[in-house]
């Protein structure tokens, strides 16, 4: 058991690490499954599925909030769907370090979605935080050949709108406190589901080949990788203040850039380092901007990239 308040901290920040490095890590085993021509769309639907079919025990008794607050979790489901969609579709085809960086610029959405839809003040730390991962983005986007900074390919587009996405899933969290999290989870790994469907059908997708082993290969990503993730991150915010669990958590890209190094040949510019260190120094200063509860509500939704 965990007698003491030194004890339980001490298990939060190893979970919080643990969670970190897993999100750090995830995108292997995802490109080892795409290899197998488990293209984007049916990776993430197999992923996702197994994730929410394991969780129904706890969360489907929660989906009857969605016809009481229809007006937060259907925005959510919503939201998180496209979250981790463009996130898995960017780590699949993009640079892992410079989607993690690009997917960092969440806290400038967030901040100037709680300034127009929730009322909350700019302060000085927000203007800093909004010019320096600004700064940051614009030194990473800057492209030689164009002479101005935009987006390069697909990769970089999903990076930053699941950033967007995630920040809107975390407007309607900080909106909805008094929604349970199990229904918030729920919604947000069935969101993933039906949008993963949606698409595929739009874009009509084949059925590709599928293997025992690469069906069981994305179970044990969805079960060992998402839904663990998601609880040690949890676990770990719930008894952490939002300032502290949230630095920890940028071990994230500390441990996606080590993988990248170690197991690809991607590698990142200097002036691409030098904007994701102006991005990283946004990420840790908006930790301070709302540390009350609201926003340690909004934070422990990390996991709903899920995440």
């Amino acid at each position: 058991m965990i007698g003491s308040s030194h004890d339980r901290k001490l298990v939060s920040v190893l979970a919080l690490l643990a969670g970190a490095a897993l999100w750090g890590l995830v995108w292997y085993p995802m490109r080892l499954l795409e290899e197998t021509g488990l293209t984007g769309l049916w990776l993430t639907l197999l992923i996702y599925s197994f994730t929410l079919v394991v969780s129904l025990p706890v969360t489907g008794r929660k989906f009857g909030e969605v016809i009481q607050s229809p007006a937060i979790l259907l925005p959510i489901m919503l939201a998180a769907g496209w979250t981790n969609i463009a996130f898995v579709l960017a780590i699949l085809d993009g640079n892992i370090l410079r989607v993690l960086l690009l997917f960092y610029l969440a806290p400038v959405w967030a901040t100037l979605l709680g300034y127009y839809f929730l009322g909350e003040r700019l302060t000085g730390r927000s203007w800093l935080v909004l010019v320096l991962a600004m700064a940051g983005a614009l030194i990473m986007l800057w492209s030689p050949e164009m002479g101005w900074p935009w987006p390069s390919d697909t990769s970089d587009w999903m990076a930053i709108t699941s950033g967007m996405a995630f920040a809107i899933s975390n407007l309607f969290v900080r909106k909805g406190q008094s929604v349970s999290l199990a229904a918030k989870l729920g919604v947000s790994w069935l969101g993933v589901v039906v949008m993963a469907i949606i698409l595929i059908v739009i874009f009509q997708q084949p059925v590709p080949a599928m293997s025992m082993p690469v069906v069981s290969g994305a179970a044990a990503t969805g079960i060992f990788g998402i839904l663990v993730m998601t609880t040690l991150v949890q676990y770990g915010v719930t008894h952490m203040p939002v300032h502290q669990s949230a630095v920890i958590l940028l071990f994230e890209i500390v441990v996606g850039a080590i993988s990248q190094q170690l197991l690809t040949d991607e590698m990142m510019t200097l002036r691409e380092w030098g904007g994701g260190v102006l991005i990283i120094l946004a990420a840790y200063l908006s930790t301070f901007q709302f540390n009350n509860e609201s926003s340690f509500k909004a934070q422990s939704n990390k996991s709903t990239r899920t995440d």
